[in-house]
C-alpha cells in the first residue's frame, strides 16, 4: 500500500511495524501538512462485521483518552474494505529493540520508564479502557526519552466468534495474565500483571516462561513460578523485585489494587531507606505447593501447534457428561450451588429488610443544593451538610472555559429534592492534558518548523529572531517554551532564536602602525595577536607594522581571528645612509624661485621634499638610503621647469664625481638672467659614508 494516499489525504510513505491484527505505516497528513502513523486492519479481518463495528468504536474510544504517554489517535477511517486509524507519529524505537540492543536496563531506567507506562494505564482504566496487550512492542521510545503506550482498543475489538482464530486467542503469550490464559474476563489487574513481565525482562533481559509451545509457556504462567529476578541480575535493589513479585501475582487479588497504587511504589523504590527492604512473601505460596501436583486439563493434540495465547480447554460437553469423571463431577457442582443459592435469598432478605427500615424510619426529601460554580471542596462540604453524599469517583472532564478549572460544572439533582443520604455525582472542570514542548535547540529552523507543524503548531503562532552566536548559523540555540514544559499547540505561540553565526567586523589597518599602537588596536578590534615577526625593511622604519595576516583591511573577520603582524627591525645590514648637500640658485640672483626636489632610493621612488623658496644660491642637504640592488636619483624642479638630475650609486665617491654643474653664461641673457651654480656635494666630507 506504500505511496497509495487514503481518503485523499493520507499519503502512506513506509511500513514501520505490525502484528497480527493490523499493519503501521509512516504517512503524511496532506491536510495539515505532519507525519502520522495510519494503521491499517488486515484483510482477513474486514469482512467479520461484528469485529468491524467493535474495532471501530474500540478506536474511536481510544481517541478519547489524552495523556502525554499514550499515543494520541487523530482519525478513524475506511475506503472500500480498508479500515484504518490515524495516530500520532513517534520518531524513535518500541521497547522490544532497545531490549533486545541493550538489556539489562540500570534499575533507575527500568523503574522511570514502567513509571510512565503506568501513568498511562492509571489514565486509560479510569476511562474505562483495558489495554489487554502490554508489551514491548506496544511501548515506543522517543528520541527525547518520553515513553507512550499505543495499541490502546484493539485488544478489546475482539469478539466471539474471533477470539480463537484457528484456536488462538490474539495477543503474546508471553506476557498473558494467568486469568488471560485461562480465556475468562480480564481487567485492570491483567494490564498489570503484563507491566510486571515488562519489567521484569527490562531488568534481568529474559522473559520469566518460556517453552517449547505457546501452551507450555501458558500454563507456566497459570501453574509454575518464575525464577526471581535477583537470581538472574544480582544488581536489581530487593524492593525493585517486590515491585515485580507484587504485579506478577499468580492471585489478582495479590496483586496491586490500581495502576496508581503501582506508580506510588515504583516512586519511592529507589529510595534509599527502601533498598534493602525484605522480599516480599505470601502464605498462599506455602498453601499452594500441594496444588502443583494437580492434574493439568486435558489439551487436544491439534492445539499444540496453533494457538499462540490459549483460552485454556478443560474438556469437551460429551466428556464431561459422559465420561468416567461425570459422577465426580457432578458431586463437584452440587455443593457450590446449593452455597450459592442461600446467599442469593439472603442477600435478598437483607436488601429487603434495609428496604422496609428506611420505609419506617420514613427518610424525607430534602432540596439538594445548587453547588454549580463553586470550588470542589466546598461543592463537597455543602453536600454533606446538607445530609447527602458524594457518589465515587467525581468526574474531571475539560471546560469549555479555562476560568472552570477546579470548579463544579455539572452535577446530578440539581434543582430538585432527594432522599436525605442520596449520593450526588458531581462534574469539576480540570486542566486540560497538555503535550511536552519538544526540545528544538540543535535542530535546523526547517526542521525546528516541521516538528511543531506535527505536534499542530500554526504557522503564524512560530515567531523567530536571528542573533549572532558560535553555534552552525540557522541552528536553533534557545526556545520558549521551554523543553518538556507542557504546552498547548492549538494557542501557544512558540519562539524560536537562531544563530547568524559569529558577529563580523571589518579588518582595521594595521600597516604603517608602531607596535604598540598596532598591538592596542588589535586588543580593541576583539582579535588576537598570535605572531609578531620582526624583519629588516627598506621602506618602513624600525618599529613600524609593513605587513599584515591573514586578512587585509576592511575584510570582514570573525571576533578573536588570530592575527599575525611583521614589524620592521630597521634597514638590512647591507643599506648605506648617503648624507648629500644639494646647491641651486635661484633663475635670477636676487628674485625669489620656488626649488622641488625629488629623490628616490632603497625605501621608495620619487619622494618629494618640501619646496622651498630661494632668492641667492642655497645648499639644501638630502640624505639618501642606498641598496646594492637600487641606487639613488635626485631631481631638481625650478619654478616648475626640470633643471638637474643625477644618480647616485650604491658606491657613491664624491671625489669622482662632478661635484657642481656649472651653467654659467659668458654673456647675461637678453631677459638679465644670472649665471646660476647648481651641483651636489657630500655634506659628510668623506668619500664614502657609512651605512646606518
Amino acid at each position: 500500500m506504500i505511496g497509495h494516499t487514503l481518503s485523499g489525504r493520507y499519503e502512506l510513505l513506509a511500513r514501520v511495524g505490525g502484528g497480527g491484527m493490523a499493519l503501521v505505516y509512516k504517512a503524511r497528513d496532506l491536510l495539515l501538512n505532519r507525519y502520522v502513523a495510519v494503521k491499517v486492519l488486515r484483510q482477513q479481518f474486514t469482512h467479520d462485521e461484528e469485529f468491524v463495528k467493535r474495532f471501530r468504536r474500540e478506536a474511536q474510544a481510544a481517541a478519547s483518552l489524552s495523556h502525554p504517554n499514550i499515543v494520541s489517535i487523530y482519525d478513524v477511517g475506511q475506503v472500500d474494505d480498508t479500515h484504518y486509524i490515524v495516530m500520532e507519529y513517534i520518531d524513535g524505537a518500541n521497547l522490544n529493540e532497545i531490549i533486545r540492543e541493550r538489556a539489562p536496563f540500570q534499575a533507575d531506567e527500568a523503574v522511570k520508564i514502567t513509571a510512565q507506562i503506568c501513568d498511562a494505564l492509571e489514565h486509560a482504566h479510569q476511562n474505562q479502557i483495558i489495554h489487554r496487550d502490554i508489551k514491548p512492542h506496544n511501548i515506543l521510545i522517543g528520541n527525547n526519552g518520553r515513553v507512550k503506550v499505543t495499541d490502546f482498543g484493539i485488544a478489546r475489538a475482539v469478539t466471539s466468534s474471533t477470539i480463537t482464530q484457528t484456536g488462538s486467542v490474539i495477543g503474546s503469550v508471553h506476557y498473558f495474565s494467568p486469568e488471560h490464559a485461562k480465556g475468562v474476563a480480564t481487567g485492570e489487574k491483567s494490564d498489570l500483571y503484563s507491566l510486571g513481565i515488562v519489567l521484569y525482562q527490562m531488568l534481568t533481559g529474559r522473559l520469566p516462561f518460556l517453552g517449547e509451545s505457546p501452551i507450555s509457556v501458558a500454563l507456566k504462567h497459570l501453574q509454575e513460578p518464575f525464577e526471581q529476578p535477583r537470581k538472574v541480575n544480582p544488581h536489581i535493589p530487593q524492593s525493585v523485585e517486590n515491585v515485580i513479585l507484587r504485579a506478577m501475582r499468580k492471585n489478582p487479588h495479590e496483586r496491586y489494587q490500581s495502576a496508581r497504587e503501582m506508580m506510588r511504589d515504583l516512586e519511592t523504590c529507589l529510595q534509599p531507606q527502601r533498598l534493602n527492604e525484605p522480599a516480599l512473601s505470601y502464605l498462599s505460596d506455602e498453601e499452594d505447593e500441594a496444588d502443583k501436583t494437580k492434574v493439568v486439563p486435558a489439551l487436544r493434540p491439534d492445539m499444540r501447534n496453533t494457538i499462540e495465547a490459549p483460552a485454556v480447554k478443560v474438556s469437551t460437553s460429551e466428556e464431561r457428561w459422559n465420561g468416567e469423571e461425570s459422577e465426580g463431577r457432578k458431586r463437584k457442582w452440587v455443593l457450590p450451588t446449593v452455597l450459592g443459592t442461600m446467599a442469593i435469598v439472603l442477600i435478598g432478605v437483607l436488601i429487603w429488610a434495609v428496604s422496609m427500615l428506611k420505609h419506617e424510619t420514613g427518610t424525607k426529601d430534602i432540596m439538594v443544593p445548587n453547588v454549580i460554580g463553586e470550588q470542589e471542596q466546598q461543592a463537597k462540604d455543602k453536600l454533606i451538610e446538607a445530609g447527602f453524599t458524594i457518589m465515587d469517583p467525581i468526574l474531571y472532564v475539560v471546560p469549555e472555559d479555562s476560568k472552570d478549572v477546579g470548579l463544579v460544572i455539572d452535577q446530578s439533582k440539581k434543582d430538585m429534592e432527594a432522599k436525605e443520604g442520596s449520593p450526588i455525582q458531581l462534574t469539576v472542570g480540570k486542566k486540560k492534558d497538555l503535550p511536552e514542548m519538544p526540545d528544538l535547540t540543535g535542530m535546523k529552523l526547517d526542521e525546528a518548523k516541521e516538528a511543531l507543524s506535527a505536534l499542530g503548531v500554526k504557522e503564524g503562532n512560530i515567531r523567530t529572531k536571528e542573533v549572532y552566536d558560535a553555534s552552525e548559523p540557522g541552528t536553533v540555540i534557545k526556545q520558549t517554551p521551554n523543553p518538556v514544559d507542557p504546552f498547548d499547540p492549538t494557542e501557544s505561540v512558540v519562539n524560536l532564536t537562531i544563530s547568524q553565526g559569529e558577529e563580523k567586523h571589518a579588518m582595521p589597518k594595521l600597516i604603517d602602525r608602531m607596535e604598540d599602537d598596532a598591538r592596542l588596536l588589535i586588543e580593541k578590534s576583539n582579535l588576537k595577536l598570535e605572531e609578531i615577526i620582526r624583519e629588516p625593511s627598506y621602506t618602513m622604519p624600525k618599529g613600524k607594522v609593513f605587513r599584515q595576516f591573514p586578512l587585509d583591511e576592511n575584510e570582514l573577520v570573525a571576533p578573536q581571528t588570530g592575527v599575525k603582524i611583521w614589524v620592521s627591525s630597521g634597514y638590512p645590514d647591507d643599506a648605506k645612509k648617503q648624507p648629500l648637500t644639494v646647491t641651486v640658485s635661484p633663475a635670477v640672483d636676487g628674485q625669489v624661485s620656488k626649488i622641488q626636489i625629488t629623490y628616490s632610493d632603497a625605501t621608495g621612488d620619487n619622494i618629494q621634499l618640501d619646496p622651498i623658496k630661494i632668492s641667492r644660491t642655497t645648499s639644501i642637504p638630502v640624505t639618501l638610503i642606498l641598496s646594492p640592488d637600487k641606487d639613488g636619483v635626485i631631481t631638481i624642479i625650478r619654478d616648475g621647469q626640470f633643471l638637474k638630475s643625477e644618480t647616485i650609486p650604491y658606491f657613491y665617491h664624491p671625489a669622482s664625481a662632478t661635484p657642481n654643474v656649472n651653467t654659467d653664461n659668458e654673456t647675461p641673457p637678453a631677459t638679465n638672467e644670472i649665471p646660476v651654480d647648481q651641483g651636489l656635494t657630500d655634506s659628510s666630507g668623506e668619500g664614502s659614508p657609512d651605512p646606518q
